[in-house]
C-alpha cells in the first residue's frame, strides 16, 4: 500500500528549526486519571514556557476529539488509536522544533511506550497522580457520577483500568503541592536537562 509514496525532504531542516527557536524539542506527556489536574497544570507549563521564549504547542485530549478524533470511541482499541494518532501528530510539531505538550489519559503504559519510542530521545512522561478518590470528588465533566450510575462504559479508573507509569521522568503529586508548584517542577526538569535556557 505505501509502495507508492516516497517521504518528501523539506528545504529548512530539523536542525535548522531547532536553531532557529534556541531550545530543544521536547513532548511533554501529561497522563494521569480523568479529573487529576492534567489540562490545568498543562496550560500552566504551556503559558511559562511561552514567557521564556520557547515555542509550544499543547494539544488537548477533549480539543483533539472534536476533529482529528472526532471517529473514535472511548473502547481500548480506539483509546489505542487515539493515541498512535495523537503521537504522529506530536512528531511533526517536534520535527518544527516545538515544545509539545499533550494531556491525555493514556491510561496504557505499553501505549505510552509506544509514543516514546515513536516521540525519540524528547519524550518526557509526566505523571500527574491525583489519588482517585479526589478525582471523583472533583468530578468537573459530571463524567465520574455517570461511570458510577452505569451510563458510561470503559471508564478509567472505574470500568477499566489505568496503569500508572513505573519511571516517569516528572512524577507531580498533586494532593500534596499547586499548580504553580507543579508547573514549576516540569518547567525546572526542563531547565536542569538544558533543554530550554534559564
Amino acid at each position: 500500500m505505501t509502495e507508492n509514496i516516497v517521504w518528501h525532504d523539506a528545504a529548512v531542516s530539523h536542525n535548522d528549526r531547532v536553531t532557529q527557536k534556541q531550545h530543544q524539542p521536547a513532548l511533554l506527556w501529561y497522563t494521569g486519571l480523568s479529573g487529576s489536574g492534567k489540562s490545568t497544570i498543562a496550560n500552566a507549563v504551556d503559558r511559562k514556557l511561552f514567557e521564556l521564549g520557547c515555542h509550544t504547542y499543547l494539544l488537548d485530549g477533549d480539543n483533539v476529539r472534536h476533529g482529528l478524533n472526532k471517529d473514535l470511541g472511548f473502547n481500548d482499541t480506539d483509546r489505542v488509536e487515539n493515541i498512535r494518532r495523537i503521537t504522529e501528530v506530536s512528531r511533526l510539531f517536534l520535527d518544527a522544533g516545538l515544545i509539545v505538550g499533550t494531556a491525555f489519559i493514556s491510561p496504557f503504559i505499553a501505549d505510552r511506550a509506544q509514543a516514546r519510542e515513536l516521540a525519540g530521545e524528547g519524550f518526557i512522561e509526566v505523571f500527574v497522580d491525583t489519588p482517585l478518590e479526589i478525582c471523583e470528588h472533583r468530578d468537573p465533566k459530571g463524567l465520574y457520577k455517570k461511570a458510577r450510575a452505569g451510563d458510561i462504559s470503559h471508564f478509567t479508573g472505574i470500568s477499566s483500568p489505568y496503569e500508572a507509569p513505573e519511571k516517569p521522568e516528572v512524577h507531580l503529586k498533586t494532593d500534596e503541592m499547586t499548580i504553580e508548584q507543579a508547573a514549576e517542577q516540569v518547567v525546572q526538569y526542563l531547565k536542569n536537562k538544558g533543554m530550554i535556557p534559564y
